[in-house]
């Protein structure tokens, strides 16, 4: 007989015979990656790991159709577990958490914390009156009455929304799918379950957009040793994380280089006080210096939501600070600043943004883009959040409750008060003036500096200054990054180069060509020049009571627009000159950016008028960062300072 007249039947028992009657030489590994679920019509990724199984729903005489149902679990410490109960618990899950919906009602499993035996109410059946629940059940310490069935977990897991397999009692936590239409992430993650990660193995669709998937919120309770449990964290993808792929912006660098083995430990920190790491985010090309239109040709620019959407979002640190402006459902995101790689996205996405004192935290596992200047910064959307991080992170600085009573205002760099952004700056300064009780003092660093300088310095700042940082940045990149990238690129590939976006490429071509490594060692003497003047003579000295004698403050974006669609010019050379914005990298002090408010402008784009922010800087001594936060969160606290919102706006109108 034919093979082909076998039929099914036949063809079952063919397959089975050569199965068992011939060696098999190779074996298929199936990895369980999960799958796209949707509840009332909002996707979720439900993993391939469990976290626990129940007892009793799964196996063949369950009632229930599905594979995997949604079900809630719910922790409380009442002894009489009432219909009230349950409606007070939904309302609670329901305002405090963007992942749980009622669609997780349709298993219900009631946990009781408390002493002894507790008691479950009939009203509890009558609460979910219009609710589509399919079974409650209760585990052995409150005592099920009714139809409420007893059940039993394999492993204690936390209150909130989970998916329930009623083939084998699997219960798998419920990540809500959201796209990323700011373009701001990389690559999205989740936990392996054995302290790495794996890129998110699933996508909810839309137009060049990727999918982020985040955990419930219910999951996560902070304490002292966890402050930060629950904070969904996105990462600039120059940092790296266990079992993620680094890029670094560049194609060739990210499929070049197998998935990390190890988590710096600057994200590792943050993990270890809780912060849940949700993905990787856009970055500069080596967190050097792109403009959007023309230089981000390897990966797409994230887009700023705020204004017409179509400005510039800042960078090197891009995508952290464009997530943090657009998405409520990501609450930090970190990002590292060289030369003003935190504070440029944050100044003009209005947002919170810090420049931290050099040291703070390890840069070990991080790209370089010069060793002597990187920092690694966090951003946020109020103040409150943004301490809470900074205190967990930085333990190198001693954390001073009283403030300085001087304010170094730069006056030549404020907009006139007769401005839109003078009046908002200049309000905020009178505000900030009432609050230390003290006046400010109006200062010029070119003018102090000629006055005070050391007599082996030139008398003009800016020719110290002028092409420092360009050398640092362009030399110490090409050596530390560039060198061995091209040697294991031409390895693997026959001697040929990879693609490098015009920034980069021409930033090192520059410094090689303009004295190379002479260059690079002038370079670190005059910023030790001006870091030891700062501390001494200029407007950093350090103070025992307040860590800082004085708070230096300036404006740092002042709702300007920048295009993003405006052809510019090809770079030709690395940033040159000295500015405010310098003051941090070669001095080593905090610098950090914060919201103060919006101007309108006439939309090009939109043809309509949109609002762009207004932000400030304030700079204090070297390692006085947690001072410096703590004033901004009084500030925040009294009301002179604001938490933004996402979107076009940075406040709700």
């Amino acid at each position: 007989m034919s093979l082909l007249h076998l039929g099914f039947w036949g063809w079952y028992a063919y397959i089975l015979t050569l199965l068992t009657a011939t060696p098999v030489f190779c074996e298929t590994s199936i990895v369980d990656n999960g799958r796209v679920a949707a509840v009332n019509g909002i996707n979720y990724y439900v993993g391939g790991t469990a976290v626990s199984r129940l007892m009793p729903i799964s196996g063949p005489n369950s009632t229930l159709a599905t594979d995997l149902i949604p079900m809630t679990i719910i922790r409380t410490r009442e002894t009489r577990f009432t219909g009230d109960t349950l409606k007070r618990v939904i309302g609670n899950y329901t305002f405090s958490d963007d992942v749980f919906q009622a669609g997780f009602l349709e298993a219900i499993l009631l946990a009781y914390d408390g002493e002894g035996e507790g008691k479950i109410d009939p009203s509890v059946n009558g609460a979910l009156h219009g609710v589509d629940n399919k079974i409650v059940m209760a585990l052995s310490g409150y005592h099920p009455r009714g139809s409420v069935s007893l059940a039993k977990l394999r492993d204690d897991i936390p209150k909130g929304p989970y998916f329930v397999s009623t083939r084998t009692g699997d219960v798998y936590q419920a990540f809500r799918l959201y796209p990323d239409h700011q373009l701001a992430f990389t690559e999205a993650a989740l936990g392996d379950g054995k302290g790495g990660f794996i890129p998110l193995p699933a996508a909810a669709g839309g137009s060049m957009t990727k999918s982020v998937a985040v955990p419930s919120r219910l999951y996560y309770t902070p304490s002292s040793k966890k402050p930060l449990a629950g904070l969904r964290l996105g990462v600039k993808d120059i940092f790296d994380i266990k079992g993620l792929r680094t890029s670094g912006g560049n194609r060739a660098f990210y499929d070049l280089y197998s998935p990390r083995s190890i988590t710096g430990p600057a994200i590792q920190r943050l993990i270890d006080a809780g912060a849940v790491v949700v993905g990787k985010m856009g970055t500069v090309q080596f967190a050097n210096g792109d403009n959007p239109t023309a230089d981000w040709v390897d990966f797409h620019c994230p887009f700023n939501p705020r204004g017409d959407g179509y400005q510039a979002p800042g960078g090197s640190s891009s995508g952290p600070a464009a997530g943090i402006a657009a998405y409520d459902w990501l609450d930090i995101a970190v990002g590292s600043d060289t030369g003003g790689s935190m504070r440029s996205p944050g100044g003009m996405q209005g947002i919170y943004a810090n420049r931290p004192s050099t040291g703070a935290v390890s840069l070990d596992h991080v790209l370089p883009l010069c060793h002597v200047l990187d920092t690694a910064g966090v951003f946020a959307r109020n103040a409150d959040t943004w301490s809470t991080v900074m205190h967990a992170w930085y333990h190198n600085f001693t954390d001073y409750q009283k403030y300085p009573k001087r304010i170094f205002y730069s006056k030549a760099s404020f907009p006139a008060a007769d401005t839109k952004a003078g009046a908002l700056l200049e309000g905020l300064v009178k505000k900030l003036e009432k609050f230390l009780g003290t006046k400010r003092e109006s200062v010029d660093i070119f003018s102090q500096w000629e006055k005070t300088h050391p007599s082996h310095a030139p008398s003009n700042v800016s020719d110290l200054l002028n092409t420092t940082y360009a050398f640092l940045t362009s030399v110490g990149q090409y050596r530390s990054l560039a060198v061995p990238f091209y040697k294991d690129y031409a390895a693997k590939h026959g001697g040929r180069r990879p693609f490098i976006n015009p920034g980069p490429l021409v930033r090192w071509t520059w410094g090689q060509d303009n004295g190379g490594n002479t260059a690079y060692d002038l370079a670190v003497k005059n910023k030790t020049v001006f870091k030891k003047w700062w501390g001494s003579e200029g407007f950093g000295k350090p103070n025992d009571k307040t860590c800082s004698e004085g708070i230096y403050i300036y404006p740092y974006t002042t709702g300007d627009t920048q295009y993003r669609n405006v052809y510019t010019d090809a770079p030709t050379i690395p940033p040159m000159g000295f500015t405010n914005g310098r003051v941090a990298n070669m001095a080593e002090t905090p610098d950090l950016v914060v919201p103060v408010g919006e101007v309108p402008y006439n939309s090009t784009v939109s043809h309509h008028t949109e609002y762009l922010p207004v932000t400030m800087s304030f700079v204090a001594s070297r390692g006085c960062d947690l001072m410096l936060v703590n004033l901004i969160k009084d500030l925040e606290k009294a009301g002179i300072l604001n938490p933004v919102g996402t979107g076009p706006r940075m406040y709700s109108t």
